[in-house]
Order: structure tokens, then sequence, then C-alpha cells
């Protein structure tokens, strides 16, 4: 659920008591350990922590305008989504967050895009404070730009996957109206 809320402090004040308790004492473990280049608003409709422009003018790939995303913590309707972009950029960083997080003893269900959690006792909180201390600006930005020139190789490699593909079934479909016309002509024939 993206929220209209302008600042965090509006988006707090919005939610359900329990939920807010959660996402506050998120923010505290995230604003302990968090490199003082990141800054915190609101992006997406979500409490935020971000690249400013100020540090990193070339923003987020997808929208420019927007500052580079790092992560982002959210009240979803059946969960609490922790939105670990500086985790998903490396795969390394992945790993470690992953063996960390399972080595609490706490269930993950993590997705293509977050972590969600039903309640603030799921969260291995120290694991979280890690992820924070270990990514700085520097580390976050090279990673960042890693994967996009990882993801943009993909891109050409599945491209061209399909153009196969594609020419493959055109002449699957060359092959198959061919038969239907020899077909055709044989029933007519008789």
């Amino acid at each position: 659920m993206q929220s209209k809320s302008q600042t965090v402090k509006e988006y707090l004040a919005s939610l359900p008591a329990e939920r807010r308790k959660a996402i506050e004492e998120i923010r505290k473990v995230i604003r302990k350990n968090i490199h003082k280049d990141f800054a915190e608003g609101m992006q997406y409709g979500m409490p935020a922590y971000f690249l400013p422009h100020s540090k990193y003018p070339d923003g987020y790939h997808c929208d420019p305008e927007q500052p580079l995303p790092f992560a982002s913590v959210a009240s979803q309707k059946n969960h609490i989504g922790l939105y670990l972009f500086c985790v998903y950029c490396s795969e390394e960083d992945k790993e470690t967050f992953v063996r960390e997080w399972k080595a609490s003893g706490k269930k993950l269900d993590m997705g293509k895009s977050c972590v969600r959690v039903k309640k603030l006792e799921d969260i291995p909180l120290d694991v979280l404070g890690r992820v924070f201390k270990r990514a700085t600006p520097k580390r976050f930005v090279a990673a960042y730009e890693a994967s996009l020139s990882s993801s943009t190789r993909k891109k050409k490699t599945s491209k061209k996957k399909v153009a196969k593909k594609v020419g493959s079934k055109k002449k699957t479909t060359k092959k198959k109206a061919a038969k239907k016309t020899a077909a055709r002509k044989r029933a007519t024939k008789r």
C-alpha cells in the first residue's frame, strides 16, 4: 500500500499503534547504523533511506529525478516490508544477509524485492543493523553500478534468445501452414 504521506512523521502518524511501534524500532536500528551520507525521507510512498543527488548526481536509473534508493520500510496490508536495495544489488551481500538471518533462527520470507515479516519480533535486529553498518556509500554505489552493467548484459543475452525463439517459431508456423495447404490440395483432388 503506497502512502500519500509527504513526511516520515505523517506516515508514522497514519499507522495503527502496533505497526507504528514496529516501524519506529526498525528506524532506530537503521539510523544508529547507517552511514551519515545517506538521507531519510519519503520515497515511493514509504519511509526510505537513499543517497541524495548531492552525493550521487545521476540518481536512480529507473527515474533519475529520484535519489538513489538504498532501503525502505513499509507497513503493508499483511506484513511489514523491508526493501533492502542495498542487499539485492550484490550477490555477496545477499548471501551474507541470508546466512546471518537464518543463523539467527528467525524465519526468512524473502522475495524478489523485499523481506516480509508479520511483526517486529520476527526481525533479527542485530542482523539488520549489520546490513546498514557494512554498507558504505562507496561500496553501495560500486555494487549498484556493477548490477546495472550485469543486468544490461543479461537483457541483451535474453533478447538474443527471444529473437532465436521467434525465428524458430516463424519457421515452425510456415511449415505448419505449408502442410495444411498441401493437405487441402490433396483433399480437393480426391
